[in-house]
């Protein structure tokens, strides 16, 4: 069992004794385990590709790809809408993400490129992805007043991951930490992934450091030019 679903479940049985039962906690304090620290799985650029190139339905191949290149969450992703796109300045406005929080991300030009010719396939006046009857039915995105289901993404997510033969246990947020963990190797500053992927502390960022193929590979090779002289 999870250090979470026991510390859940000790929470329960306190919330008995003192409420309910009106008896003293004290004498039934318990240890609380340690909560686990998992590394999230991290997908690499070509197995992205490959994904992608699965994804049926452009609608979500679209969304999935802006999902990866900008670092969004998933229900940051599906609700975008039409004045997010600030391609003047080249960046998104994620409206009241995690926390209550606007921010700016970077919105690369392949993504603008992908993001326009999918939008002249709809023209919905207010989002980018809306929500349709049949994904196929391009008039129904036209006049749809609701944003595609984040079912409907996470779905073509797991067809496409089982399609493309990657064999790993990814899921849409993996794009999330994917795009993290290859900035850090790109070399981008850990202050400005902080702030691209809105997290309020930078120790939450920080865990990307410890993901990337391109610093152990550095690290290895640091550590044996150091021991060859032993």
């Amino acid at each position: 069992m999870e250090a979470r679903h026991r510390n859940h479940r000790s929470l329960g049985i306190k919330f008995f004794f003192t409420q309910t039962l009106k008896r003293q906690w004290a004498t039934f304090d318990l240890v609380r385990p340690q909560h686990e620290r998992r590394l999230p799985v991290i997908l690499t650029r070509e197995e992205i590709q490959r994904i992608l190139k699965c994804v049926r339905f452009p609608i979500y191949r679209v969304c999935l790809l802006t999902i990866y290149s900008c670092g969004l969450r998933l229900t940051e992703g599906c609700t975008l809408k039409v004045c997010d796109i600030d391609s003047q300045r080249m960046v998104i406005h994620v409206e009241q993400g995690k926390g209550g929080k606007d921010r700016y991300v970077p919105l690369p030009r392949r993504t603008l490129i992908e993001l326009r010719n999918w939008y002249k396939t709809h023209r919905n006046p207010h989002w980018i992805f809306p929500a349709a009857g049949r994904p196929g039915k391009h008039e129904e995105f036209a006049w749809a007043i609701r944003p595609t289901p984040i079912t409907n993404v996470q779905d073509a997510f797991r067809d496409a991951l089982r399609k493309s033969g990657v064999n790993k246990r990814a899921s849409v947020r993996t794009l999330r930490h994917s795009y993290a963990t290859h900035l850090v190797e790109l070399g981008v500053n850990l202050r400005l992934i902080q702030a691209y992927l809105g997290h309020l502390s930078p120790k939450t960022t920080a865990i990307y450091t410890h993901l990337t193929e391109v610093a152990k590979n550095q690290a290895n090779r640091i550590i044996n030019r150091f021991m060859d002289d032993l």
